[in-house]
């Protein structure tokens, strides 16, 4: 080698670890893939690569404190230096997007709680409310594929953005009437383009733990994306009968000589039985359950148009660097990562045990003043049933995932248990509800409440055992899979009710039962792997025995 050629690679080198140290990363195939993490790179990429490869065809780069990064995809390139790091800005993330999926939740939700209200108003049944809680799973299934490919070919913002306006636009197109028929019609528009959204704020979750935290919080960050947006359910099931109450409550102990309540003369002196809700006439007390209900729908469009404005000011959907060695790794692609799922035994036993009993049980929750009304329970009672509910599902869930994190390749087991509980008291609350146990409102808070706690605390993790039984699968192509199946078992579940000669709703407590015990042998035939986890482990492990002494 002549001087200058030695110079020329000398000022190369120098120029290189100059950019390494300012970056603190450097270009490699598995950056290039969606879900890893996305450096900024320097415009002379080809400079680069050209170094790279001369490089490493030298000598092996050393490790100190950097990880090793195996390239399988190249000839040439064996190894390359990858630097992680865990930003603050992660918790930020979790929490937008936990609000996010809130707010596609309360939009999914908002006619449930105030079922009574809403068939008084509109001249609905209860096949309406169970159609428009339907749309979600119907619309999901429509832009499942397109979402999926979205969040891993382009990334997770573009995916966030355009669901969140879908959300917005929906709820901007129910707030123009609330006359019928036409009130009808913008309702069920309203709820296909929210439904057409909850692909990305179901199967987004786990990906975001990937994108954003280390190999000990993903659980736990899914634990919580799923408790926020949880709150969004709790919060319409007590919101909105209050916002919108119903007036058209038989066990009024005030009505007047038996006479029906539309007959009833408004007193207001009755106020503290609430029966100063009911008016002289259907007519005045129709008018007055609209004026709530747009009231209600005024205001969670203004919210959804206030989320949508943040999202496009300051929502990345990678950080600079990777949180993790296997962040930083790159996924199948796509069409590569749906063949290999389609091959893959274990993971269809997670699409069962997910599928059909988490499909079914998030509809039955959300249907709980349906299920209840024929046993006199108020919209009123449901709703804070329901409430109790989902604070018991935020605190067992994020005391489930922290356990998770911290003893790790346990999650089959913890799924197992919560399906048994969670089936036993499902058992109880139908066998209440049917007469055979004593009827108890006490007993059906308690069952009810268990029941959504424990079932809702093996959803984070179904979805992180799937990403590490299906590693190196990207998260959103698992994921997609894995709530299209839970989706369409939710769509079948609330298509029934809409049948003809379908009233009694007890069936839906048995229908639950079912799906439960459906899923139970899947669980003990499934062998949980934890492969992204043991990349993660051995990349630490290898930065230990590395360190100087």
């Amino acid at each position: 080698m002549d001087e200058k050629t030695r110079l020329l690679s000398d000022t190369r080198g120098r120029r290189f670890e100059g950019l390494c140290e300012e970056e603190q990363t450097l270009r490699t195939p598995q950056y290039l893939s969606t879900n890893a993490a996305d450096p900024k790179f320097s415009d002379n990429a080809a400079f680069i690569e050209d170094f790279v490869s001369e490089r490493t065809r030298i000598a092996t780069p050393r490790l100190e404190d950097s990880l090793l990064v195996p390239v399988n995809s190249s000839p040439i390139t064996q190894e390359v230096e990858v630097k992680v790091k865990l930003y603050k800005r992660r918790w930020y993330m979790l929490v937008v997007f936990g609000l996010y999926t809130t707010t596609q939740n309360i939009m999914w939700n908002t006619y449930a709680p105030i079922s009574a209200a809403s068939e008084d108003a509109f001249g609905w049944d209860d096949g309406t409310i169970t159609t428009l809680i339907n749309w979600g799973p119907i619309g999901f299934m429509v832009t499942a594929v397109f979402f999926s490919w979205v969040i891993e070919v382009k990334g997770l913002r573009p995916a966030v953005v355009s669901s969140m306006t879908l959300v917005t636009v929906g709820c901007g197109i129910r707030c123009i009437s609330s006359t019928p028929p036409l009130v009808t019609w913008l309702n069920h528009i309203g709820a296909t383009l929210n439904g057409m959204a909850g692909a990305v704020a179901m199967f987004g979750v786990p990906v975001l733990s990937s994108v954003w935290f280390g190999p000990h919080e993903r659980t736990t960050s899914t634990a919580l994306n799923i408790i926020i947006a949880n709150m969004g359910l709790a919060f319409s099931f007590v919101v909105g009968p209050i916002l919108v109450p119903d007036r058209t409550n038989p066990n009024c102990t005030n009505v007047k000589n038996n006479e029906s309540i539309q007959s009833t003369t408004y007193e207001p002196k009755l106020g503290e039985t609430d029966c100063s809700l009911y008016f002289n006439t259907s007519g005045t007390r129709i008018a007055e359950e609209r004026k709530d209900i747009m009231y209600m729908l005024y205001g969670v469009f203004g919210w959804s148009v206030f989320l949508l404005l943040l999202i496009l000011l300051y929502f990345p959907g990678r950080p600079p660097l990777p949180p993790c060695m296997s962040a930083s790794k790159m996924r199948e692609n796509f069409l590569v990562g749906l063949k290999a799922l389609s091959r893959h035994g274990q993971f269809w036993l997670l699409f069962l045990i997910y599928g059909v009993a988490q499909g079914v049980a998030n509809c039955w929750t959300g249907v709980v003043d349906v299920i209840l009304k024929p046993y006199g329970v108020s919209q009123k009672q449901a709703g804070w049933m329901a409430f109790y509910g989902s604070l018991g599902q935020m605190g067992a869930s994020l005391l489930v995932a922290r356990f998770a994190d911290r003893f790790s390749r346990h999650f089959k087991l913890l799924i197992l248990l919560a399906y048994v509980i969670g089936g036993v008291n499902v058992a109880c609350f139908a066998l209440v509800c049917v007469g055979v146990l004593p009827s108890s409102l006490v007993v059906l808070y308690i069952t009810y409440i268990a029941t959504y706690t424990i079932l809702c605390c093996a959803e984070p993790l179904i979805f992180e055992l799937a990403c590490e039984v299906t590693y190196p699968v990207g998260e959103g192509t698992t994921n997609y899979i894995l709530t299209f199946g839970n989706s369409l078992f939710g769509f079948i579940f609330l298509l029934i009710p809409t049948l003809p000669h379908v009233d009694n709703q007890s069936w839906m407590n048995w229908a639950l039962l079912g799906a439960i015990v459906v899923s139970i042998p899947p669980i003990m035939l499934l062998k949980d792997k934890y492969l992204r986890l043991e990349v993660d482990e051995q990349a630490e492990e290898t930065l230990k025995t590395k360190q100087p002494e």
